[in-house]
């Protein structure tokens, strides 16, 4: 949050906002001293001025073991990583742009050549004329100024002409240009390092999950090809090799924790196919078939994020009545998460937040409003939160307590990305070993657990070859 913002919940607003001294957007720069200086003075003074206050409040909520133990020792690991930054490749770089250069050019002509007119693909009235006046297509939805032509539209619309699978990837294409290639080779004019340096926010999100700026890497799509080659551009330092950390299904297995589910700790511990057991309890057979497990899979992270019936057979392509079948099935099969999920909703609507295992609060003003809806949007996000925001904690205490046995041990190798939910290592050649050891053994018992965490782990000579 804007540090101004923080302040004034506390009753302090002697400081200006970071965009009154620094700029926006293009026009973001560091002022001259005579404004810099006092500014960042003023915020050192309002820290002094209000921390009795905000301890007082973390010290009312249970939180100190929050602060202490995670979030400050976390910004002293994520300052170094800021500081190191990582090393990317100029060469593929400007291969990525000018591959998507072509791949722009190329898909503009084919969709210019299938309207029979030459338009302005990016200005959504033209785009919703061309679509729906001139090629007849179903209207799903109109705004103030049109024809809407956003992405859930064009979902719709995909069987109708072959026009749109263009336009999706021109969009796709487009984005991908001006957020990695412009946006990468900007922020590598900020040291002229050949590095990039993301900025890490601990609080922005509301789950706890890490975000980063300046740029942005934990939007770096992992689903489409077009999007995982960005990750070739991200490489070690010399004689050095990139090593990726993740955990595997870390939300089921949080829910399996928070929840005490039974037979999924069980499945867990014996290194059970999760998905396969989940689909043998709710089709009630032994036999079970790709599909469905697939079925079972989608139904697995479905109930994490709190789908209705609804939104299940939307997911699935299946009728209604079948989808809620497998939840009433899927509930049978493991009552302990009904009986958290509903305890969740119940706290959040008396207390307008819910708690991680580790005492973060997560606020839901929407499960207090009075528009039907956005209540209904509210009790999805109190079932899902303590689960993403446990599994956050976790990946943030793995963190902390690898950057401590590096530095007790005298490990060359070093922490340098956090993306998604995977920890990104820069590691000498001779210490593989010895830091694949201390890693795995680290984010496998992180935390207390009776359900067993696994840490999956790759390397490679850049980012793309790591996952």
């Amino acid at each position: 949050n804007e540090f101004r913002e923080v302040i004034e919940l506390y009753g302090y607003h002697d400081v200006l906002f970071d965009e009154q001294v620094y700029g926006k957007g293009a026009k973001y720069e560091i002022p001259e001293d005579k404004i810099y200086i006092p500014h960042i003075i003023s915020k050192v003074k309002a820290i002094k001025n209000t921390k009795a206050e905000a301890l007082k409040r973390i010290d009312d909520f249970d939180q100190r073991s929050l602060l202490d133990d995670i979030e400050i020792p976390l910004a002293k690991a994520l300052t170094k990583m800021e500081y190191q930054g990582i090393c990317v490749n100029p060469d593929t770089l400007e291969e990525f742009g000018n591959d998507l250069e072509n791949k722009i050019k190329d898909t503009e002509a084919l969709i210019q050549d299938l309207a029979g007119e030459s338009f302005n693909i990016n200005s959504p009235k033209q785009l919703g004329e061309i679509l729906f006046e001139k090629l007849g297509l179903p209207v799903y939805k109109k705004t103030k100024t049109g024809y809407s032509t956003d992405i859930t539209v064009l979902s719709k619309l995909v069987a109708f002409h072959p026009i749109i699978d263009l336009i999706i990837s021109y969009r796709t294409y487009t984005k991908l240009y001006s957020t990695y290639y412009e946006g990468l080779k900007q922020a590598l004019t900020l040291k002229n390092d050949q590095r990039i340096h993301t900025m890490y926010q601990q609080a922005l999100t509301k789950t706890g999950r890490l975000s980063s700026k300046d740029p942005n890497l934990q939007n770096i799509p992992i689903r489409n090809e077009d999007g995982r080659i960005i990750r070739k551009i991200f490489i070690p330092d010399e004689d050095h090799i990139l090593m990726s950390f993740d955990y595997s299904q870390i939300e089921l297995r949080v829910l399996a924790e928070m929840g005490e589910v039974k037979a999924l700790i069980e499945a867990f511990d014996n290194d059970m196919d999760i998905h396969e057991a989940t689909a043998r309890l709710i089709f009630k057979k032994d036999e079970i078939s790709k599909s469905e497990r697939g079925i079972a899979k989608t139904i697995n992270f479905s109930i994490i994020y709190g789908k209705t019936p609804w939104g299940l057979s939307e997911d699935l392509q299946m009728p209604l009545k079948k989808a809620k079948t497998f939840i009433d099935n899927y509930y049978d099969n493991y009552p302990e998460i009904k009986t958290f999920m509903e305890k969740n909703q119940d706290f959040a609507k008396e207390n307008g937040y819910v708690k991680t295992l580790f005492n973060r609060i997560i606020y839901i003003d929407e499960i207090l409003s009075k528009n039907y809806q956005t209540r209904e949007f509210g009790k999805r996000i109190a079932m899902n939160a303590p689960i993403q925001g446990t599994a956050a904690d976790i990946l943030k205490i793995a963190m902390v307590k690898i950057a401590e046995t590096f530095e007790k041990e005298n490990i060359n190798s070093s922490m340098i990305l956090q993306i998604h939910d995977e920890i990104v290592l820069d590691v000498v050649k001779s210490e593989e070993e010895k830091v694949t050891k201390i890693v795995k053994d680290i984010m496998s018992h992180a935390v207390p657990f009776k359900t067993k965490l696994i840490a999956n782990y790759s390397s490679g000579n850049n980012l793309y070859e790591v996952k």
